[in-house]
């Protein structure tokens, strides 16, 4: 329609021409109409949306005088100056007398509507249901709405499958919806057979006449545009000349007889507007040269006018200058009063943060000064402590963080005794230490070695070394702090033999946010970002040195004397004692271990069903074992190897995984697990901080059973366990019906499927074996007798031996009905070493022997 508007318009040059889509949104149509009376228009040319909702405001603008054009369908009104379109009734008909007269169809016919409430999809409808009736062989089974869109017309289609394969004929209000009916049939594997009909018969690439070329669709009734007849109305109604108010546009039906044809005419009038751009294009050309001549003369006196003017701009323009810079100066006092107040705000929260911080620490610590709060409220009680100050920590670090950002923290030095003040620091995480077996040494050069340096400031530093050393280094290891002098400078240096950093990660460590290792969530990789720009404050530095594997050091650089620091950078302060014990139990305690997770002793009372924790936050995983173990058997596991080691070894009926692992992810075990046919059948949990949707999608696809976002709510996690073992329990009632009978059970996952079908194939071989085993399937199949009958028992909820029994008595009670063979030939037939104890077991089961079960039936 815009394409054949733009060709007639090619013929009326010096015409402006608005284009503007509501992309199938009544409510838009309406406001763009409205903006479009607000200006200069001659006249307007509208394709409702839908009749009723545009009906107020096309009557609005026929009311103020505009000259309203309705193209393609209606209003409810009669308010409008001409109609340029197609009678969608008439379409609706030719379409059904084509499918009678043409084709001979008979049946049932499915409708694809447009969008409920628009005039096309009201009146194609009605001619349609006219034009059927006139033909009893032909019978509208199932209406839907496609809103004219192929993914709509996609979806509603799949919720009626049923109906698509019983249709004859096909039936859409556009070509579009039609195509989206031939893709489900060829989807669902439907009958080729079926008759699909559109409306439209647009030209272009992917539109309808190639489609009917192609055979993706049938026919398509043609709908002719209007858009060259509505630009030709528009302009009598300019012009004063006589017009028709109601301009009914003819209709045909395109099928493969013409649409050849069709195609021709569309592009010989394509060629012919080509043509015409072209000369257009050439008329233009030679309106340009002339304007060009005509600037020429006109830029000649215009510079002798400006050369006059000129000097007076000059002058102006120095005075504009003055007033911009004073603007410029104005602004940019405003931007630091600003960036002031931004800090101000950012410094005043983090102190509203630490209060209700200290309104939780002090009850806290009182609740556990209790005596009478004992076993998991305890537990609970220090966990929550733990997690504050760690919380306080990394506020105070963002603090300090953002301070210096701005340069806003200013450093006040004095002389001290390093020796004494570091000792001080040492000490504070002895006790740490000694509950982590690790030797923590100090070796200064010199009892006294006196330096200038901020008390409030290398404190921080020295802490978060300290801090790291101890997260970073194995029970049994060794931390040695050592103080050196030289002419010019005093080094402390923090050594480990801990786990070391490769010589890329050394690189990166003092960056902000940077962690060498993304699995491990000890820190959040800031500290030593922050100890490097403390250090600088003092004028001083701070490096490391450090092997994988070999451990690290990490050395401060200070300079000796003061004549480095500025005199406002000198002060006559103390060591405040009272606020260095307060930092260090910020750091220590969040060293703090709690007791570790602990499955219960051998010998206590199994649980029904079983679940593989696999989580390297000792935390995490202490709380998840106290809560879940009230209720299930627990194995628990740091790593992903540990993981998938416990899960080939234990079997158990549910994983619950951390994605973010040492060594791995979680997303990759479950892969893993999910690929191999000892652990395919087990449902998964994964439990992340990872929010994005693409990272939930990964694990989705990963073949995770659920995937749950950390904070997680207990409740939830408890309900979706359960959840998702019951509905494993469905499965084993329904899978261990008769594994071995004609209907193979369809099983989700091919790894489970083709187990089965191995299990069965070598227990049917050996039905005659008497001598058969669990020892012999576990040998054929190639898995340990504990993994086998693990398996067997998580999948068909019975053991090996009854599925063994169960299987010989079926044979069994098959030959007594169907062949000819003696009582004592079936006994060995089906593995029973003597006749009477066949008996014995065959009337246990049936309810009478073989020999009356035989006559019985």
């Amino acid at each position: 329609m815009l394409e054949e508007m733009k060709m007639e318009l090619s013929l009326h040059p010096g015409t402006s021409f608005q284009y503007i889509d509501a992309e199938g949104s009544s409510a838009r149509q309406i406001e763009q109409v409205q903006d479009m009376l607000t200006k200069p228009i001659d006249l307007l040319i509208i394709s409702p949306n839908e009749a009723q909702p545009l009906t107020p405001v096309v009557e609005q603008a026929y009311q103020r005088g505009i000259p309203v054009i309705i193209i393609d369908r209606k209003i409810a009104s009669s308010q409008y100056t001409a109609y340029v379109g197609a009678d969608n009734f008439q379409v609706g008909q030719l379409a059904a007398e084509y499918i009678g007269n043409i084709w001979k169809a008979k049946g049932a016919v499915l409708e694809i509507m447009g969008l409920p409430g628009s005039s096309p999809t009201i009146e194609r409808q009605r001619g349609f249901a006219d034009g059927i009736s006139r033909f009893p062989r032909l019978q509208i089974s199932q209406q839907v709405y496609g809103d004219w869109l192929a993914r709509d017309a996609e979806a509603a289609l799949l919720k009626a499958p049923e109906e698509l394969k019983k249709a004859a004929i096909v039936f859409a209000h556009n070509d579009v919806m039609a195509a989206a009916a031939t893709k489900v049939i060829t989807q669902l594997k439907i009958n080729t057979g079926i008759k699909v009909v559109g409306v439209d018969a647009l030209p272009g690439s992917g539109a309808g006449l190639e489609m009917v070329s192609k055979g993706r669709i049938d026919a398509s009734i043609l709908y002719p545009t209007g858009g060259k007849e509505a630009i030709s109305t528009a302009f009598k109604i300019l012009n004063k000349v006589p017009f028709s108010k109601e301009n009914i546009l003819p209709s045909l039906v395109i099928d493969s007889s013409n649409v050849a044809l069709m195609k021709l005419q569309w592009d010989k009038i394509r060629n012919q507007q080509k043509d015409i751009e072209r000369q257009q294009a050439l008329l233009w050309e030679q309106q340009v040269l002339f304007k060009d001549q005509q600037l020429i003369l006109n830029v000649i006196t215009i510079s002798l006018v400006l050369a006059v003017i000129l000097g007076g701009l000059a002058f102006y323009a120095l005075l504009e200058n003055r007033k911009v810079n004073k603007k410029l100066m104005e602004m940019s006092a405003t931007a630091k009063l600003a960036n002031e107040a931004k800090l101000n705000f950012f410094t005043n929260m983090s102190h509203e943060f630490r209060t209700p911080l200290t309104l939780i620490l002090s009850p806290l610590e009182d609740l556990m000064l209790d005596q009478t709060i004992k076993g998991t409220a305890a537990s609970n009680l220090k966990l929550i402590h733990k997690n504050a100050f760690r919380l306080l920590k990394l506020i105070n670090q963002l603090i300090s963080y953002r301070k210096l950002e701005h340069k806003s923290m200013k450093i006040r030095v004095s002389e001290n005794n390093l020796s004494e003040f570091t000792k001080e620091i040492v000490g504070s995480f002895r006790h740490n230490a000694e509950k982590q077996h690790i030797e923590l040494r100090f070796s200064p050069a010199s009892g006294k070695i006196m330096a200038w340096f901020d008390a409030n400031m290398l404190d921080k530093v020295i802490f978060n070394l300290l801090s790291n050393a101890l997260k970073f280094t194995p029970s049994g290891g060794r931390i040695l702090v050592t103080i050196a002098e030289d002419d010019s400078h005093i080094r402390i240096a923090v050594s480990d033999n801990g786990q070391g950093l490769s010589e890329e990660e050394a690189k990166r460590v003092f960056e902000h946010f940077y962690q060498g290792d993304p699995a491990s969530s000890k820190g959040f990789g800031l500290g030593l970002s922050l100890s490097k720009e403390l250090m600088l404050l003092h004028h001083g530095d701070i490096s490391l040195h450090s092997r994988k594997e070999e451990g690290s050091t990490f050395t401060i650089h200070l300079p000796k004397g003061n004549l480095h620091f500025s005199p406002t950078e000198i002060a006559q302060e103390t060591i405040d004692q009272s606020e260095l014990y307060e930092n260090a139990r910020i750091y220590t305690t969040s060293l703090d271990e709690l007791p570790k997770a602990q499955i219960p002793e051998t010998g206590h009372q199994l649980k029904a069903q079983s679940i593989l924790i696999i989580e390297d936050n000792p935390d995490l995983l202490n709380y998840l074992l106290q809560k879940l173990s009230e209720e299930y058997e627990i194995f628990i596991a740091g790593t992903a190897e540990q993981g998938m080691q416990l899960a080939f070894e234990q079997v158990p009926d549910l994983i619950l995984s951390d994605v973010v692992l040492p060594g791995s992810s979680g997303t990759v075990l479950v892969k893993n697990l999910k690929s191999d046919f000892r652990t395919s059948h087990i449902p998964a949990i994964l439990l992340t901080a990872q929010d994005s949707v693409e990272q939930q999608i990964l694990g989705m696809e990963h073949q995770a059973d659920a995937y749950m976002i950390k904070p997680f709510n207990y409740s939830y996690l408890l309900a979706t366990i359960r959840n998702l073992l019951k509905t494993r329990e469905l499965l084993k009632v329904h899978y261990s019906s008769d594994i071995s009978s004609s209907g193979k059970p369809q099983m989700a996952r091919n790894l489970d499927k083709k187990f089965l079908n191995d299990f069965a194939a070598i227990v049917e071989a050996n039905l005659d074996n008497e001598r058969f085993s669990v020892e012999d399937i576990s040998r054929s199949i190639g898995i340990s007798r504990v993994q086998l009958y693990r398996k067997v028992k998580a999948m068909l909820d019975c053991s090996i031996t009854d599925y063994i029994l169960n299987r010989r008595l079926k044979k069994a009670s098959y030959l007594l009905l169907h062949e000819q063979h003696s009582i004592a030939e079936i006994t060995y037939m089906v593995g029973f070493s003597t006749p009477n104890y066949f008996a014995t077991v065959f009337k246990t089961r049936y309810g009478c022997t073989p020999s009356e079960f035989r006559k019985n039936q």
